[in-house]
């Protein structure tokens, strides 16, 4: 399951959001990865997702698969709107 979202902050994935986004999937059991540019990281690895250097305006795909794949999307859904970290493309 994937769902792609449009980055909207000003600043782009940066600390702050990185860290909301890697605290909201940290409870799942599923394997959650966030893709941009081609590259694809854990989204449960707060250093990979800095390292992405993802920029405001940038379109990313957030993917997860296992048994409760269905909730960590809704999840990452949640936090990305309600933060204004970013809108569903």
């Amino acid at each position: 399951m994937e769902k792609t979202f449009k980055i909207t902050t000003p600043e782009g994935l940066h600390a702050r959001p990185s860290t909301l986004l890697v605290s909201a999937v940290a409870a799942f059991t599923s394997d959650v990865q966030l893709t941009y540019n081609e590259r694809t990281v854990n989204l449960k690895s707060i250093m990979g997702v800095m390292a992405q250097g993802i920029s405001p305006g940038a379109v990313v795909t957030i993917s997860a698969e296992g048994d409760d794949e269905e909730a960590a999307i809704a999840k990452v859904t949640e936090v990305i709107t309600s933060q204004g970290i970013g809108e569903e493309c």
